[in-house]
């Protein structure tokens, strides 16, 4: 989970929806060593029909889910209208 953005600017997923399938997602880990995934696809749900069991449910390999919030910007309820998810599946290790 990463914000779009704050009262300040872009945030940490501000590009998230630029990822397009096949794109390569690349995790650092603490030992130095990185992660890489693969974007399947990046699909955007209304709030408040948020796919749960799509997003968290089991997956038969290692698998990557980013979201952050998209659609439009609601000024009297203080949120977007929608969430953006990025679904990649693991590559491998280097």
């Amino acid at each position: 989970l990463g914000h779009l953005d704050s009262n300040t600017g872009p945030a940490v997923f501000a590009r998230l929806s630029q990822l397009k399938a096949g794109s390569e997602i690349l995790v650092d880990r603490a030992d130095g060593s990185h992660v890489r995934f693969v974007t399947e696809r990046v699909a955007s749900f209304p709030s408040d029909a948020f796919p749960t069991d799509q997003v968290y449910g089991a997956t038969t390999t290692a698998a990557l889910r980013l979201i952050t919030c998209g659609g439009k910007f609601n000024v009297g309820r203080g949120r977007y209208s929608d969430n953006l998810v990025a679904f990649a599946t693991f590559t491998q290790v280097s």
